[in-house]
């Protein structure tokens, strides 16, 4: 499962058409595609905010100042040739804050921007060919502007080219490759960003995607991921935990994957609780979901 499962949607059945040993397409659990969740939009996609976009891809920190009038200075920094401003303001027009959204402008201020060498800005703009953000959709300049910021050590760029390695998306299908630039996506990062590649290397372990079947390696990724905040690794973490009959140790873990996860993720997940066979997690389970996702 992507999503319910690792990282896409909970039972998305992308990618890899393989059944994992729970009968869910190993596809399924890959990252959504690049940081975050298409169906989302691109506010919450990009990345890496702690519902997982930006899941990402790996935003900028955008400035804390009263009103308005932060967005016109950011503005003019931008018309005035500053990259970081570019990429803000990009930023700010691709969700919307406090100004109207206009994807197709953020896009050109990406590309401004990632000409003069900001990383982070190329990755955006990987991000924007990728999910048909302000342009059309073109997953192989998606993955040569991952490639090109990951080789330079943006974590986020890392990992979302690994997740199109790994799906076969705009490039030739590497698992193996795949997995490396989620290694090095974790030791080169920190935050959600490290935790959302820690779950990705779980589900590699868990399915035998780059190597062989390693549960209990897949079960200490997915604790970590979920302890750093990642809401997917949450419900990984919380499913091996009631497959372990450990369910009382589980019930936490849903509820903070309803809290920190998208609507999309929610739904897809209490679908998967309901038909689940582990002892309580049709009832108890969906409750502490659902608790989780009213509390946020």
């Amino acid at each position: 499962m992507r999503e319910a499962k690792s990282h896409s949607s909970p039972l998305r059945g992308e990618g890899d058409q393989r059944s994992s040993r729970r009968g869910v397409s190993a596809g399924d659990r890959l990252a959504e595609t690049p940081l975050h969740h298409p169906s989302d939009g691109p506010q919450r996609q990009v990345d890496h905010a702690p519902h997982d976009r930006g899941s990402s891809g790996g935003r900028s920190h955008l400035p804390l100042l009263a009103g308005e009038d932060w967005v016109v200075l950011l503005r003019i920094a931008a018309e005035e040739g500053h990259a970081e401003a570019q990429a803000l303001y990009a930023q700010v027009l691709l969700d919307g804050t406090a100004t109207p959204a206009g994807p197709r402008a953020a896009f050109g201020w990406f590309v401004k921007a990632a000409a003069q060498h900001h990383l982070m800005a190329l990755n955006m703009v990987g991000r924007c060919y990728d999910l048909g953000w302000g342009t059309a959709p073109d997953k192989t300049s998606a993955a040569e502007c991952y490639r090109i910021a990951a080789e330079r050590g943006l974590d986020a760029a890392m990992y979302n080219y690994a997740t199109l390695l790994a799906l076969g998306e705009g490039i030739a299908e590497d698992k193996v490759a795949a997995l490396a630039w989620l290694e090095r996506a974790v030791a080169a990062g920190e935050g959600v960003q490290r935790a959302k590649a820690l779950n990705c290397i779980g589900s590699f372990a868990e399915d035998g995607w780059a190597g062989p079947v390693d549960l209990a390696k897949a079960a200490t990724c997915y604790a970590e991921a979920a302890e750093g905040g990642d809401f997917r690794g949450c419900f990984n973490h919380a499913r091996m935990l009631g497959e372990a009959g450990r369910v009382e140790e589980a019930l936490p873990w849903l509820r903070a994957a309803g809290g920190q996860g998208n609507a999309r993720f929610v739904a897809q997940v209490e679908t998967w609780l309901a038909a689940s066979a582990i002892p309580g997690f049709a009832t108890r389970g969906q409750a502490a979901l659902r608790e989780g996702a009213e509390r946020c």
